[in-house]
């Protein structure tokens, strides 16, 4: 694993219920894509546990014996969302040679996840309505990997000292809101030019003559 990546701070999906065969594994991977489904399009109050096994193709106590709740297959589509994006995004980043390169690249890959997948906005934003530990986590896990990304960055030299924290904090917020607006919002936008752009404020910041 390399400097880059923000799978550091991810984890399995905890609960007594997580399968141990391969079958068990594709079906629990089918309710979860169906909850992202029904609570995408129908938010969690109006999704129900049928619709959601309706869509999987499975039947009702087969749900039950993967998930207690509603409630618990939404905290786990959450955490399970999370994994996904900052799994996909590692992989794009991976190979890049410094770290504002590094930026550079996983911003557009969020774009691109983001567009792909817009019931995760929706659904994540929920989340801190009824799970709000779960909506808590899924930031906090992107962030710490982010924080000890740049820390790392700092010390090689290829970004300037400040609190990795804040500049974590600040980058996400940066990354979420303008996949809110060009990549969910509109999908017409040239996503490539919203890189740019953020880009080069990340890069060279408001003040005049850098």
């Amino acid at each position: 694993m390399n400097q880059y990546s923000i799978l550091q701070s991810s984890a399995p999906m905890p609960g007594p219920k997580t399968p141990k065969t391969r079958k068990g594994l594709a079906t629990k991977a089918k309710l979860l894509e169906a909850a992202e489904a029904e609570f995408g399009e129908r938010g969690y109050h109006d999704g129900s546990i049928v619709e959601i096994t309706r869509r999987a193709g499975v039947g009702l106590g087969t749900f039950y014996v993967y998930f207690e709740s509603k409630e618990a297959i939404f905290r786990a589509l959450v955490t399970h969302m999370g994994h996904e994006t900052r799994t996909f995004i590692a992989r794009q980043v991976e190979d890049a040679p410094d770290r504002l390169q590094a930026e550079r690249a996983g911003m557009r890959a969020f774009f691109h996840f983001a567009r792909a997948h817009k019931n995760l906005y929706r659904i994540v934003m929920e989340s801190q309505f009824v799970a709000e530990d779960s909506y808590r986590a899924y930031y906090e896990a992107f962030a710490e990997g982010y924080r000890r990304n740049l820390e790392i960055a700092a010390d090689k030299g290829e970004i300037r000292d400040g609190d990795s924290g804040i500049r974590a904090w600040s980058l996400i917020g940066l990354s979420v809101f303008l996949g809110m607006r060009y990549a969910v919002w509109d999908e017409s936008t040239d996503l490539e030019a919203v890189v740019d752009a953020a880009s080069d404020l990340i890069e060279r910041g408001l003040i005049v003559g850098r």
